[in-house]
């Protein structure tokens, strides 16, 4: 019902990406024994989730497709590249 009416939905992966990525941020640091200043932490937090968003939609607009969708068609893109990469994919 809200596609219908126009509204733009953010996938569930994308809405919770920045608290998973936050902790990733964290647990390296902690592997490091290094803590980032606050600044360096949001910027590149703001960076990578800026860029994430900016794929996903780029995907929506080429295909005319939703962003739950795009989501999808990126992931398996990427994971069908790594195969390629390392020559596994069938």
């Amino acid at each position: 019902m809200l596609r219908g009416k126009g509204s733009v939905i953010v996938p569930d992966i994308l809405a919770n990406a920045g608290g998973v990525m936050g902790s990733y941020f964290e647990w390296t640091q902690n592997i490091q024994q290094y803590s980032w200043p606050i600044d360096k932490f949001r910027k590149e937090l703001d960076l990578r989730m800026s860029r994430a968003f900016e794929d996903v939609f780029k995907e929506a607009k080429t295909h005319s497709i939703d962003l739950r969708t795009a989501a999808f068609v990126l992931a398996v893109k990427r994971v069908a590249a790594a195969y390629a990469l390392r020559g596994s994919l069938v």
